[in-house]
């Protein structure tokens, strides 16, 4: 049986792999879908373990700024393609880890909380 940080390596080079277009052909894109969401949760199941385990080094700094950088990506396009959820479910972070993110986005991105409040002012989100 594999190790969570093997698991997580696994389903990681699985999506660069598919991203580069080494992946064979998939006969649908149904079944692609459902191969890249189950990727996703063992990934996210073998995070969330490693985490409890208090292994925090279960991806490299660069590799989880990759995967935090393509979810903001995909979470913005799909709400500027109008659908309304929530980039996590409600209850389901912590108020400090809520925090502790945003503010790094904001400090990656050269942005205050300032111009957050702005944007939030002009757009309405």
């Amino acid at each position: 049986m594999s190790s969570p940080r093997r698991a997580a390596k696994d389903a990681l080079e699985r999506a660069a792999k598919a991203a580069r277009g080494s992946r064979p052909a998939v006969p649908t894109e149904k079944t692609s879908t459902k191969i890249a969401v189950a990727d996703a949760k063992r990934v996210s199941a073998a995070i969330e373990r490693s985490i409890a385990d208090g292994k925090l080094d279960i991806l490299p700094a660069e590799t989880l700024q990759a995967l935090i950088a393509a979810a903001c990506r995909l979470y913005a396009a799909r709400r500027e393609a109008g659908e309304q959820f929530t980039p996590v479910a409600h209850n389901a972070l912590a108020a400090t880890d809520v925090m502790v993110t945003a503010s790094g986005l904001l400090r990656a991105a050269d942005l205050a909380a300032f111009e957050l409040g702005m944007w939030q002012g002009w757009t309405g989100r």
